[in-house]
């Protein structure tokens, strides 16, 4: 009998993005058969390299469709349950730390995730962990806040302080939420369960109601109480779009440049800036828009904006950067967000054609 001596490599940025475009993982180390011990246990290490799929697959793309759900309804409903009068920690940072603690224990179990169904990692991340988080969401929280459009009583630099604070909070509770469920997923790998992978007919059913899921959501924004439509079910409209943008925009895009993920960095500025441009219409002041128009404006703030912008995936890659390049990756993307909008929604602000709050009724 021969023995096989796992050695640890470590795997660079770029043949991560190959694997899984969307999601960078941190610079780990895991565990890889040597070239020779491969030769002499061929079937083993069969056994221990998961099954590969190609990234646009119709098997991916549909699977993301019930996870982007699942992720934007946490989200809104995490937001909801949040926002009460006197809360210490703004609404927005449970998702974040959710969806990035998510994202780390999935990370640190891509092996036996992708060997059980392979579609199922890229579900996880990408669908659900990327649009439980949101870069656009955490950018208009933190503008808001700076330039005080709840009207609080406090000052300019009560008002900046407000601001950082947000700023760092976020960044801080993303980064370290990932850690936390990277080392709760080493700690449970041994624990859980080896199950079988779906057959085909399983894999084909799959694919089948997840995109009836889709279509499910058009009857639901219509049939279901007007009032839903602006809370919830315009939303679903729109956050596979979203979430399906920003994964073409990352397979395509995340290995041009080799400084930083140009896909991530890409989708998370165009969100922060169409978020911006759709609160401008729900805060036009002149002319207000109708109830559907303003439900859609809402839906595609939250859907289309929330999905095509994550914080999960941008704390990884910020984890994945060795030296100063994650600082200076960080520094890029928030200080692009922020000139976005205040050149959207600071110059709609000053010049009057838009007010600080919303002027959209849903009723």
């Amino acid at each position: 009998m021969h023995t096989i001596n796992l050695r640890k490599d470590p795997i660079s940025e770029l043949q991560i993005q190959s694997q899984t475009p969307n999601e960078i993982p941190s610079v780990e180390t895991v565990e890889r058969p040597p070239q020779n011990s491969c030769q002499l246990e061929t079937d083993l290490c069969r056994l221990r390299q998961p099954p590969k799929s190609h990234p646009l697959s119709l098997h991916i793309l549909a699977l993301l469709i019930p996870f982007s759900t699942l992720g934007t309804l946490a989200r809104l409903g995490l937001q909801a349950l949040a926002a009460y009068e006197g809360g210490g920690i703004f609404s927005l940072a449970y998702a974040q730390a959710i969806g990035c603690l998510m994202m780390g224990l999935t990370l640190r179990s891509k092996d036996s995730v992708s060997r059980f169904y392979p579609p199922l990692y890229t579900a996880i991340t990408t669908g659900f962990c990327g649009s439980l988080t949101t870069f656009s969401g955490w950018e208009l929280d933190v503008f808001e806040a700076w330039t005080n459009t709840a009207r609080f009583h406090r000052s300019g630099f009560q008002n900046f302080i407000d601001g950082t604070g947000r700023t760092f909070f976020t960044l801080s509770i993303s980064l370290a939420s990932v850690a936390f469920g990277e080392q709760l997923a080493a700690g449970l790998s041994h624990r859980l369960p080896r199950i079988p992978p779906p057959n085909h007919i399983v894999q084909i059913t799959i694919t089948v109601l997840s995109i009836a899921s889709y279509l499910a959501v058009f009857p639901a924004y219509f049939l279901l109480p007007t009032n839903f439509r602006h809370q919830a079910t315009a939303a679903l409209l729109f956050a596979f779009p979203g979430t399906l943008t920003r994964y073409l925009l990352s397979v395509h895009l995340n290995t041009l440049v080799k400084a930083l993920p140009f896909g991530t960095f890409t989708a998370n500025s165009a969100g922060t800036a169409l978020l911006g441009g759709f609160t401008v219409l729900k805060n036009i002041s002149h002319s207000p828009l109708s109830p559907g128009i303003c439900s859609i404006l809402q839906g595609l703030s939250d859907g289309y904006c929330g999905c095509l912008t994550t914080v999960s995936t941008f704390a990884v890659e910020v984890r994945s950067m060795k030296g100063w390049r994650g600082f200076w990756y960080v520094l890029a993307s928030w200080s692009v967000g922020q000139l976005l909008l205040l050149t959207i929604l600071g110059a709609s602000f000053w010049t009057g054609r838009a007010k600080e709050q919303m002027t959209c009724t849903f009723n």
